[in-house]
């Protein structure tokens, strides 16, 4: 069959550009001094400074030209004429009937469903097609994407083909009528209709089928910036800016000024919560006391195809949630942190608060149906069904980067992947979530992705949602610094001037793919470069709900913050023969930080000193492996980069643990760079429950002196814990079955988990434990997945409200510590070895335990103290 053949598309198109220039060596940097700067047209004074940088002067108002020379009908100037035309008369055409008599206006609608013996349509039409599929297919055709119906037919072609007075396309077209028309429509019998070989397969009739649901969804969702049309117009203008900017020298961009607005990009001022420590105690409290107003977003919908996860029973392509990452998927490891956060709450304050967790998801590897089946699975995670709410995103069509149509790996199957994680405001809006979220009682919503593993580490969380609760902020981000070789954006100070004559400041970002446009290298950082000045974006966010409402509500493309297209990667598929495919390509994505960038604060004059304060927007700033850690691609055969692997993110999970227990007064070996680690393992596997804390001030207090020795393995897998001076060489692994408490049956026949003193308890005062602990040199080892061979272990496992306590003993060798419910084990000395004593627990003390942490609240700090109940000390008396 011919393929249709690319015409060289050249399109006019304004966007804005901002320059970026390094300082002379003998330049010094000032804190409000702008790296990247747009002037106005009109000249305004600036404050003297000492400090200064050359700047290259761009507008960012539409730039008027002489007309080019007349392009061919299927370039890009005209096509995006053609379809801008046409979606402002379908803009105003309310009925159904109305937009279907402007699309059939459209000459290329016009030609492909006329000039066709029988009629396109009518055959269309006696297979059953509703007035809205055969409106998303005439919208198709008009959007220049009729190769998508194409069923490879070649002597269809060849009866068709007429010299040059045709294009291949035409041909193809030509082709798919013909055999449509010799389609007996009225006829059952598929061998019959075969004879003529162009009968459609019940395969091929379930892809039209599911073909044209894709199209109906991006018709309705893309509503606010035109369709299917609006759809394509967007991608051929992203597309024609970046062929603007790869022929443009910037370094010579002729300075021209209309009536634009103008940009400067600083430096943010941030909360460093590492520095401002008592600050950063106060903020967390604020979080956890204003847990009742928050809600919980997870954006899971993303394809994760760096990360090639499969299930190795059926080979099927799994979503990144699935990764069963230190023992459990990473989708449990969000739940298990809002579980901690909870807990404390508990703790603190006697009440029992239960979050609800909104979680957009996609069709991409199944992953609606494998979140969904999991979260049934683990029985809603003890949190009820009614306090989670699934929403998903829909697939958009991927393009070829060199004319924009659609990639097509068989008749009527798109290669398709999801449109960004920016789509969730508009559909959260369109999905009733912010309803949701209201009808819950809450007003704002913390935001992360579940590829980062660390992102709940100490306070960092808390602090975000605290002061964007206290301080009614739109918008929060929790940033850190930028790692070399990050595919991830930055932090910025926006500044514009607007027409106006106001100026408006906010904090925003830039994403990655947008660093050309923006003049900035994505080139690994040097210590002299400004861009490791700029904080990383790590898309950890603190939302105020109404304000992302009023945004998802727009009707107009402001809905889908930061619309991008980046071609960068080559999109990868097999086609209809079975063979490979790669194309340089990409898909229409916006950003859901980018949100930000509708929530700046207006001033009648220019800002010069620290405006941060005063904005609806914010940075919180800690430790870069307390902020961010993703496990979001596959590391290579015999690559040396651990960085955003599985295997890299473990190693920032164990250095966390290693700053929290040697602030304990515990040796344990220190963690070197990752380089040291590519052909070894980590030096031990440490892996703590978040409910310990999830405040390291609350972690802090539960532990005290001891050491864990290099290869030793530590899991402790409960919240009501206590150990002093003990010392671990081997594997030491301590397992509750209630963690947190008990699990209850509520009116709907669901299990709740019903926080309290209810739950298992381990106190372990002067022991070693001694054994020969995991196999390090067994090749089934994967540490990551804590996956691990071991020779030997002592294990202790506590079902319901068991309790363990070994006093001034030697546990040597390999062990198994099973507590039935409502039992206490104490090992003490004894004559020959070890005294086990198991005995039951009291009746009367069945809601506490023989002991517990009591919480309460000092100043901005916590602090717990080991409390008995009475009737117990009175007892042991």
């Amino acid at each position: 069959m011919a393929k249709p053949h690319a015409s060289p598309f050249l399109h006019h198109h304004y966007h804005k550009v901002l320059l970026f220039s390094r300082p002379s060596s003998s330049s010094c940097f000032h804190p409000n001094k702008p790296l990247l700067y747009l002037p106005s047209s009109l000249e305004f004074p600036l404050r003297d400074r000492k400090c200064s940088y050359q700047v290259t002067r761009v507008t960012t108002a539409p730039v008027e030209r002489a007309a080019p020379t007349p392009p061919e009908p299927d370039d890009f100037l005209s096509e995006i004429a053609r379809l801008k035309a046409l979606r402002s008369k379908l803009a105003v055409s309310r009925e159904m009937q109305h937009k279907d008599a402007v699309v059939n206006a459209d000459p290329r609608v016009h030609r492909f469903f006329t000039e066709n013996r029988g009629g396109f349509a009518e055959v269309l039409g006696s297979i059953g097609l509703t007035s809205s599929e055969m409106f998303v297919v005439k919208c198709l055709v008009a959007a220049g994407q009729e190769h998508a119906f194409s069923l490879g037919y070649e002597e269809a072609f060849v009866e068709r083909e007429e010299s040059s007075a045709r294009s291949s396309m035409k041909n193809a077209l030509y082709a798919l009528v013909e055999m449509i028309e010799r389609f007996d429509v009225n006829s059952n019998d598929v061998e019959g209709r075969r004879e003529h070989g162009l009968a459609l397969s019940a395969e091929e009739v379930g892809h039209l089928r599911k073909f044209l649901k894709f199209l109906e969804e991006i018709e309705q969702f893309y509503d606010c910036i035109g369709g299917i049309i609006g759809y394509q117009i967007m991608v051929l203008e992203l597309l024609q800016q970046a062929t603007r900017r790869q022929i443009t020298n910037r370094s010579h961009f002729v300075e021209e000024s209309l009536d634009g607005q103008y940009l400067e990009i600083h430096l943010p001022n941030v909360l460093d919560l590492t520095q401002k420590k008592e600050y950063a105690s106060q903020a967390a409290l604020w979080g956890i006391e204003g847990l009742p107003d928050l809600g919980e977003i997870y954006p899971l919908g993303g394809a994760a195809d760096r990360l090639g996860l499969v299930d190795p029973e059926t080979g099927e392509c799994l979503p990144a949630a699935l990764l069963n990452y230190c023992g459990q998927t990473l989708l449990e490891g969000l739940i298990r942190g809002l579980l901690a956060r909870e807990f404390l709450y508990f703790k603190l304050f006697g009440k029992q608060c239960i979050t609800p967790v909104a979680i957009m998801t996609s069709p991409a590897k199944n992953n609606h149906e494998h979140v969904t089946s999991l979260c049934r699975r683990l029985g809603w995670f003890g949190r009820g069904q009614s306090n989670f709410l699934l929403f998903e995103q829909p697939l958009v069509p991927a393009v070829r980067a060199d004319d924009g149509k659609w990639i097509i790996s068989e008749p009527f199957v798109p290669v398709s992947k999801p449109g960004g994680h920016g789509v969730i405001w508009k559909l959260a809006y369109d999905k009733g979530v912010f309803d949701w979220f209201y009808a819950h009682g809450r007003k704002g919503a913390t935001v992360r992705q579940v590829s980062n593993v660390v992102a709940a580490t100490d306070l960092t969380l808390l602090a975000l949602a605290g002061i964007g609760l206290r301080h009614q902020k739109k918008l929060g981000f929790a940033s850190c610094k930028r790692n070399s070789g990050a595919t991830e954006g930055i932090n910025v100070l926006m500044e514009k001037k607007n027409l106006d004559g106001k100026w408006e400041y906010g904090i925003s970002c830039i994403e990655y793919t947008e660093f050309d446009k923006f003049g900035i290298s994505g080139k690994p950082l040097s210590s002299n470069g400004l861009q490791a000045d700029f904080p990383a974006n790590t898309n950890i966010l603190y939302v105020d709900l109404l304000s992302a409402e009023l945004v998802g509500a727009r009707n107009n493309a402001k809905s889908l913050p930061n619309m991008v297209l980046n071609t960068k990667k080559q999109i990868e598929y097999v086609n209809q023969y079975g063979d490979f495919q790669s194309v340089s390509g990409g898909r229409l994505e916006c950003t859901m930080q980018n949100i930000a960038d509708y929530f700046s604060n207006a001033f009648s004059s220019r800002c010069y000193d620290s405006i941060e304060d005063k904005l609806d927007t914010f940075i919180v700033y800690n430790e870069r492996r307390r902020v961010t850690s993703s496990a979001k691609k596959k590391r290579k055969n015999a690559s040396a980069e651990l960085h955003q692997t599985p295997d890299g993110a473990l190693l920032d999970v164990l250095r966390n643990a290693y700053d929290l227990l040697t602030q304990c007064d515990i040796e344990l070996p220190k963690i070197g760079d990752n380089d040291k680690y590519v052909d070894s393992p980590p030096p031990y596997l440490i892996f703590l429950h978040p409910a310990l804390g999830p405040l390291w001030e609350v972690s802090r207090q539960k532990f005290s002196g001891g050491s864990i020795s290099k290869c030793s393995e530590l899991q402790l897998e409960i919240a009501e814990f206590s150990w002093s001076n003990v010392e671990v060489d081997g594997s030491l692994i301590i397992r509750a079955e209630n963690a947190m408490g008990s699990t209850r049956i509520d009116e709907n026949e669901e299990p709740i988990l019903q926080y309290g003193q209810r739950c298992g308890k381990c106190k372990l005062h002067n022991v070693k434990v001694v054994n020969r602990g995991i196999d390090w040199n067994c090749e089934a080892n994967v540490y990551w997945k804590h996956e691990v061979c071991r020779l030997e272990t002592c294990k202790i496992v506590l079902h319901g409200n068991a309790e363990f306590e070994a006093v001034n003993v030697t546990i040597q060798g390999g062990h198994v510590f099973e507590v039935p419910d409502s039992h206490r084990l104490k090992i003490t000395p004894g004559n020959s070895g070890l005294n086990i004593d198991l005995e039951p627990i009291k009746q009367e003390l069945m809601e506490t335990g023989t002991w517990y942490w009591k919480y309460q609240l000092k100043g901005t700090h916590v602090q717990i103290e080991q409390a008995e109940p009475s009737y117990f000390i009175q007892t042991r008396t």
